[in-house]
């Protein structure tokens, strides 16, 4: 058994100003997107600047999208009873599935006014996402949030406020599968041409497999718990269309042209 680290979650505290380290994360998560991006750009016919207007975008659309779909999914009556609530983004509670949508949203916007195919975008897009997701795991970690399963492996942590017993660290396990390797999954595939909407199809495909898979270790939502057969939680219920959405997508892209150079 490890012991649970403990770490404060304010970062950087001056006065009255908190710093979080979860709010962090997201920095960390949209610079490495940009980084990555520029590295790219030319592929779809873009520049440096073009990235930074594409990364506002999405940030506006990740941070919008995931909050509103962890108030819609997750949190819908602590909403109804403090609608404020849902702007104090700091206390942690953002639905990856929100984002995702909030970010498509944005994506199909600076598409049209770039007049980009939306799937070559996307294609573009998806690899520069896994890094920030798994920071944004490790934020969860820190946050003490998303405890694991109870657990007799040797790396099983006590979570905190949830007695001495040893559990998962489902955070971290996403942090690894959603984060790092993913990453190396797309970044790799999609340095070689592909054809249009595969790249698209294959991020949705592997977060999928790997959060449904993490959702066996980790504890369903307290206020909502299991939702069927006594096993499947709403991660999983949530990401089932992601898998069939990604395999659909991959098997579309056979039809579709190669639109990017490879680097």
């Amino acid at each position: 058994m490890i012991n649970y680290p403990t770490i404060d979650p304010v970062a950087i505290s001056l006065g009255p100003l908190q710093v979080h380290w979860y709010g962090l994360m997201y920095v960390v998560g949209f610079v490495a997107a940009w980084w990555l991006g520029c590295k790219r750009a030319a592929r779809i016919g873009l520049n440096n600047d073009d990235i930074s207007d594409l990364l506002f975008y999405c940030a506006v659309g990740v941070v919008a999208g995931g909050r509103l779909g962890y108030a819609l999914f997750y949190g819908l009556d602590q909403w109804l009873a403090d609608p404020l609530w849902v702007f104090r983004v700091w206390d942690g509670g953002m639905s990856f599935h929100g984002g995702l949508i909030g970010v498509l949203l944005a994506a199909w916007l600076f598409s049209r006014r770039k007049q980009l195919a939306f799937f070559t975008l996307t294609d573009f897009i998806a690899p520069l996402v896994p890094i920030g997701l798994g920071a944004g795991r490790i934020g969860n970690f820190i946050n003490h949030e998303l405890p694991g399963r109870l657990t007799s492996l040797p790396w099983g942590m006590p979570f905190p406020g949830m007695g001495p017993e040893p559990r998962h660290p489902s955070a971290l396990y996403e942090a690894l599968l959603e984060g790092l390797v993913l990453f190396v999954i797309l970044w790799w595939v999609s340095a070689k041409p592909r054809a249009r909407g595969f790249v698209s199809g294959l991020f949705l495909l592997g977060y999928g497999v790997f959060r449904f898979l993490v959702e066996f270790v980790r504890m369903p939502d307290a206020h909502i718990g299991f939702i069927a057969f006594g096993w499947v939680t709403m991660g999983m219920l949530l990401t089932l269309p992601m898998i069939a959405l990604g395999l659909a997508f991959m098997a579309w892209s056979r039809t579709q042209p190669i639109d990017a150079k490879a680097t």
